[in-house]
């Protein structure tokens, strides 16, 4: 079994496309592999958490600016990271379906605001409730890729 798991330039012969990989247009002019785009997203995610982590610990040192800073573009790379899975203007497309368009926007509004409570109210208090939040949306947003994820989520809860 030559290339284990990951050899996924083999596979491509004998498994369907899913989801994850309908956007090959959007790397060929890149000329990245499913492998390399698997490569990529995996590096985003890791270093996205590791830059999230480290701004948890400076915030725990009181350094609120730096620790928005760092949680900001944690965020941001991990979410660039799922664009090398099914392309950048494909994830922008389906960020804004109207199944998901309100979870987008608070989830990248609340970013933002992290920022402003950071460097504009200064209050540690209002960043992490921004924080929340942004998991909250983000959470959100996910469960819209999974059918019947947000009324099971509604329903256990119990607010369906």
């Amino acid at each position: 079994m030559a290339g284990g798991w990951f050899n996924l330039e083999s596979a491509a012969g004998t498994i369907p496309e899913t989801q994850f990989f309908e956007g090959d247009s959007a790397f060929k002019f890149l000329g990245l592999s499913r492998t390399t785009r698997l490569y990529g997203f995996i590096g985003c995610l890791i270093i996205g958490f590791v830059l999230s982590l480290l701004g948890a610990i400076v915030l725990f040192f009181g350094s609120l600016g730096l620790f928005a800073v760092l949680f900001g573009i944690g965020t941001v790379v991990s979410l660039v990271g799922t664009g090398f899975l099914i392309g950048f203007l494909k994830q922008i497309k389906l960020m804004f379906k109207p199944v998901r368009v309100i979870a987008a926007i608070v989830f990248l509004a609340s970013i933002g605001m992290i920022f402003v409570s950071a460097f504009v109210i200064k209050s540690d208090v209002i960043c992490l409730v921004f924080v929340f939040i942004e998991y909250l949306a983000y959470i959100w947003y996910t469960l819209s890729y999974i059918p019947y994820a947000r009324a099971a989520v509604t329903k256990a809860v119990g607010l369906g």
